[in-house]
């Protein structure tokens, strides 16, 4: 089982986006998943189709991390009805479930939670052991719910817009993440930057892409997503990438097949290429 945390200290970058994009990914790959929706707006759980009945939300499962069984508290994520294709074929029924997110979970969005507190999600997660990928969809802050989700992880996946503000934080994330590892979880290692929202026509975009590379080097993933005009529409209609029809949603969900790809397969070393200032342009 893979732990991943999509996470940026920037809002608005599109992060519970990426994150139902590669849960897309994953149904469509057949990879039982789960989501942690951790994100007190709750996004992730709305765009999921998520149909809660009795179960807990994370919040309350992390409020009582021991007493929690998570199976019996995780909600299949609405699209599996339409994935459901491949199981009338003999294939195995997919899964994707989705622990659901709360505004409850605010009360650990705090800068001061202690180790114990730290280890409130990784106890939630020990009865997780027959999904192979869980996609956590952090917060866009560095408190409590981050690091609880950081310190649950193996990786942590980055998303970023191609301009100055969303640059310069994903590189004071990257040196959070290594502090946070030298304090708290040895283990833990960047999965890579994932470049959203990017606008093949712009040259701020263009400029910011190739600063990007020059920073970060291979963390920086590839392929990067395009500005989308109908995500809204997708994710309001609670459908994955992978069944909206038309050649845009088809072009999207090819590329985060490949992003899920690159994601899982490959190991950082979690160290900065380069320690170089983010540039305004007026500095070229």
């Amino acid at each position: 089982m893979q732990v991943v945390s999509i996470s940026s200290l920037k809002g608005g970058v599109g992060k519970t986006s990426v994150t139902t994009g590669l849960a897309s990914a994953a149904l469509a790959a057949g990879i039982p998943t789960l989501v942690v929706d951790l994100d007190p707006h709750a996004d992730a759980s709305t765009a999921l189709g998520v149909r809660p009945g009795d179960q807990l939300d994370i919040g309350r499962m992390l409020k009582a991390p021991r007493r929690a069984r998570l199976a019996d508290n995780v909600v299949p994520s609405g699209w599996v009805e339409r994935a459901g294709e491949a199981s009338s074929r003999g294939a195995a029924a997919p899964v994707l479930d989705v622990a659901i997110g709360s505004a409850y979970t605010g009360i650990y969005d705090r800068p001061d939670l202690g180790r114990r507190d730290l280890r409130r999600l990784s106890t939630v997660l020990a009865g997780a052991g027959h999904y192979e990928l869980v996609l956590v969809d952090c917060p866009p802050s560095l408190n409590g719910l981050t690091r609880m989700a950081w310190s649950a992880s193996d990786k942590v996946a980055l998303v970023a817009e191609p301009g100055l503000f969303s640059v310069a934080g994903t590189e004071r994330t990257m040196r959070a993440i290594q502090l946070f590892r030298q304090e708290f979880a040895p283990g833990l290692s960047p999965a890579g930057i994932v470049a959203n929202r990017v606008r093949s026509g712009s040259a701020e975009h263009s400029f910011r892409l190739a600063e990007m590379q020059s920073m970060f080097g291979e963390l920086l993933l590839s392929p990067h997503i395009p500005e989308q005009a109908n995500w809204q529409q997708i994710q309001g209609a609670a459908h994955s990438v992978h069944h909206w029809p038309g050649d845009s949603a088809k072009n999207a969900a090819a590329l985060f097949d490949s992003l899920l790809a690159n994601l899982m397969g490959t190991g950082r070393t979690g160290e900065l290429v380069s320690a170089g200032t983010v540039r305004n342009r007026s500095q070229r």
